[in-house]
């Protein structure tokens, strides 16, 4: 018995086989824009490398300015979590390691389970980072990790684990582009595109992985409250520019055929005579 299964009679093979082995190009090409706007998001904040100087006299205006606007202090908030060992190791990892996983098993996930909204969904993330670039370029902040002065401290240094090494040797990251943040950027937007992409109630939980990342971002000192607006600023510019979300189809539901009626034919005079009449009805003795 062969192991290979025969063709119907008729069928050009190698069409099939051709047509075989082109079908992976679409997710290829898929995995090569993907993996291109990663390098991106990396080059892009290396050549962002501003001036130190500049970049502390930034994050200077930025601590100020929260303070104006009566924004929660990042202090407090970060040595609240202080006390707990486990509470601020498990910050720093989720910090480390849940960024870029996260983000690309949600592009999968769109591409191979909702696929009308994933082109929607990787042009957003696209445009985001591209104009968070943009600003990482023009105006380089230190991260509040970095403001000792006011008490802020590198929990990833201090508890693990690190992203990051010093700033002064590290030429793998430029840990001057705090403004604006692409972990809450990112995050907020996987967030309400699988809002819009998913369906039920409990579509809405989706919010607490940008919620979640908020408060990680300041615990660990990398972003500043400011960092999250601006982004979020970014992101509702970029969802109100770009054509909007295509809308989701649903199949229609096949028609219920017609109930069968009884088949009735035409009643003749042949036919009426022929039917046998009603007994006429006794009328009662008096």
């Amino acid at each position: 018995m062969s192991l290979l299964r025969e063709l119907p009679v008729g069928v050009d093979s190698e069409a099939v086989i051709g047509q075989r082995r082109r079908l992976p190009w679409p997710a290829v090409r898929e995995v090569l824009l993907v993996a291109a706007l990663f390098l991106a998001y990396k080059l892009g904040r290396l050549v962002a490398d501003g001036n130190v100087a500049a970049a502390m006299e930034n994050a200077r205006v930025v601590w100020n300015l929260e303070r104006v606007l009566h924004l929660p202090s990042e202090y407090v908030v970060q040595h609240a979590v202080l006390g707990n060992r486990a509470l601020v190791r498990a910050a720093n990892i989720y910090y480390a390691y849940v960024h870029f996983p996260v983000t690309g098993a949600y592009l999968i996930w769109m591409y191979l389970r909702r696929p009308t909204f994933y082109r929607w969904a990787r042009r957003t993330m696209a445009c985001l980072t591209a104009a968070a670039l943009a600003l990482h370029l023009l105006t380089p902040l230190a991260p509040p990790r970095m403001l000792t002065a006011v008490g802020m401290v590198d929990t990833g240094r201090l508890y693990g684990p690190a992203v990051y090494g010093p700033p002064d040797v590290d030429q793998l990251a430029n840990q001057y582009a705090a403004m604006p943040s692409l972990h809450v950027g990112w995050a907020l937007a996987v967030a309400l595109t699988l809002i819009v992409a998913t369906r039920g109630r409990w579509r809405w939980l989706w919010l607490l992985h940008p919620l979640v990342t908020l408060l990680v971002v300041v615990v660990t000192g990398n972003h500043y409250w400011l960092d999250a607006i601006v982004v979020t600023m970014l992101l509702a510019a970029v969802l109100l520019l770009l054509p909007p979300a295509p809308r989701a189809t649903e199949t229609p539901a096949p028609a219920k055929p017609a109930p069968e009626t009884a088949h009735t034919e035409p009643v003749t005079a042949e036919k009426a005579e022929a039917t046998p009449k009603a007994a006429p009805l006794i009328p009662a003795q008096r």
